[in-house]
């Protein structure tokens, strides 16, 4: 008798919906999450489409952009919109459908004016990105079997499908997971908007939308979807607590057991020391000496004196609080004035902030080194030819600088909430192991002798350092992995679908 193999695995049909996608529209890391937890997915078997925006600043003349529906019809709460879809595929070859509405995505940002106001209508575009996303799938007869929504911008998705294509032919086995990225942004704006959003006054209630009289896109997310999962496990708990949940920790607590925290990957093909092209010399934890290299293009970048010997720290980021940046601020002209160290830091942000860390170099010449901005190269050089990465976060729910930085041998200092405790190991001096240094307190004194003692282990025990930069090195945040427990998820969400009765609105399994 012939022995059957293993069942093989069902390849499953995976619409993902954002608010943005690298290379196509970046604000931050969400659009590298999209772009690789596609990627990843595609190359694992499964059919995989993501619905974007099409905004007005990308330039659709550097892809391959082909024309899939014009024009498509879009019913909303209280009208019809007319838009169009075109069609590219990432770099792994994910196809990537555009949502062009000239009136809704034809502005200067994404979210936000030049003036750093968010657009009034944010809940309107966006509610009708979520609801074109489910009608393309109709119109093109592409079946999910899961649709991953993402963040306050798209968390509406889970709520249409609940509550308007629950017993829909192409939608209607559909189940959905949220991923929250940064619960500090919630899409919160006035209840005017509940017509045009169309999940009727019925369901602005205080479990669902409404919050303090307002609605609350990324409440209704959390209340309709199947499954959600935050980027790290830490984070993951963080957001069910008083302080990390930002007003929404009772109604994630009452989807305690079907929160999942889900660490991101890096992809390895951009960020790794071995094969990078941005930094002027490669190298690996079998052989590291390229690094040396790197850290003297680092200090010409920044004028800064080429001295190997002298210990190096670098910051990147956005100069606003929660990325803790005023904590360095406070603490840095002790550090420069103490300690045997240089200091670079790239970014932008607050203004106050701006000009503070752009006049670092005047007042701290041969010590400091900063660019206000982004630049690309020199955020790859500073993760190479640093020693130490410094992200003192108030709260991080996953972040990845501080695994690029694991991963090219520059050891993080971190403050030990959500991504950042998950990932790095915090320094023992006894043996000599770990990945980094790690603080609790969110002080200036806590960063003042975290730092201290970082660069005391530089000077002091080389050897333990050695031995940290090596663990660091061989560490996998490969997607490949996260990918797989994004899986799990998606198979425990079609497992666990909650179905609507459409005589009450109450869910039963």
């Amino acid at each position: 008798m012939k022995k059957l193999g293993p069942k093989p695995e069902k390849k499953l049909n995976i619409l993902m919906v954002s608010s943005e996608m690298y290379p196509f529209a970046k604000i931050g890391g969400l659009a590298d999450v999209v772009d690789s937890l596609s990627g990843a997915l595609k190359n694992l078997g499964h059919d995989v489409r993501v619905v974007l925006p099409r905004y007005s600043l990308i330039d659709t003349s550097h892809y391959s952009v082909q024309p899939v529906l014009e024009p498509m019809g879009v019913w909303m709460g209280n009208k019809e919109e007319w838009c169009s879809v075109q069609q590219t595929h990432s770099s792994h070859g994910v196809p990537v459908y555009f949502i062009e509405h000239t009136n809704f995505f034809d502005r200067w940002g994404l979210y936000h004016d030049s003036s750093m106001h968010d657009y009034d209508d944010n809940p309107v575009r966006f509610a009708f990105l979520s609801r074109a996303a489910l009608q393309l799938c109709k119109d093109i007869g592409f079946k999910p079997d899961i649709v991953h929504a993402n963040d306050w911008q798209t968390a509406l998705v889970p709520a249409y499908l609940k509550v308007w294509h629950w017993n829909d032919q192409t939608l209607g086995a559909a189940a959905s997971l949220l991923t929250i990225h940064n619960i500090a942004y919630q899409g919160i704006y006035p209840k005017s908007h509940l017509d045009y959003i169309g999940l009727g006054w019925h369901n602005f209630t205080e479990d669902k939308l409404e919050s303090y009289d307002q609605v609350n896109l990324l409440k209704a997310g959390v209340y309709y979807s199947d499954i959600i999962t935050a980027v790290s496990p830490s984070f993951a708990r963080e957001i069910t607590e008083p302080f990390g949940g930002f007003g929404l920790a009772p109604y994630i607590s009452r989807r305690k057991n079907d929160l999942i925290g889900i660490i991101n990957g890096i992809d390895y093909s951009i960020w790794s020391p071995q094969q990078d092209k941005s930094i002027p010399a490669n190298y690996s934890s079998e052989n590291i000496s390229g690094k040396v290299i790197c850290k003297k293009e680092l200090q010409k970048a920044f004028d800064l004196p080429q001295d190997e010997h002298v210990a190096t720290i670098g910051a990147i980021g956005r100069f606003v609080e929660q990325k803790g940046f005023h904590l360095i601020a406070k603490t840095i002209e002790s550090i420069l004035q103490n300690m045997h160290v240089q200091f670079v830091i790239l970014g932008t942000g607050d203004r106050s902030l701006e000009d503070y860390f752009g006049n670092l170099p005047v007042r701290y010449s041969g010590k400091a080194g900063s660019y206000i901005g982004f630049d690309n190269y020199r955020a790859h050089l500073i993760t190479a030819g640093s020693d130490f990465f410094l992200m003192p976060s108030l709260f991080e729910p996953c972040g990845l600088n501080q695994m690029y930085s694991q991963h090219y041998g520059t050891l993080p200092i971190v403050r030990a909430t959500g991504g950042l405790d998950d990932t790095v190991e915090n320094y023992n001096e006894k043996d000599g192991s770990g990945t980094g240094f790690k603080f609790w307190e969110p002080t200036p004194n806590a960063l003042y002798y975290t730092i201290g003692w970082a660069v005391s282990t530089y000077y002091d025990r080389p050897d333990h350092l050695k031995q940290m930069i090596d663990r660091a090195m061989k560490k996998n945040f490969s997607w490949e992995k996260s990918a797989s427990e994004y899986l799990n998820a998606y198979k425990l969400a079609m497992r666990n679908k909650r179905y609507l009765d459409s005589s009450n609105e109450n869910y039963y399994w």
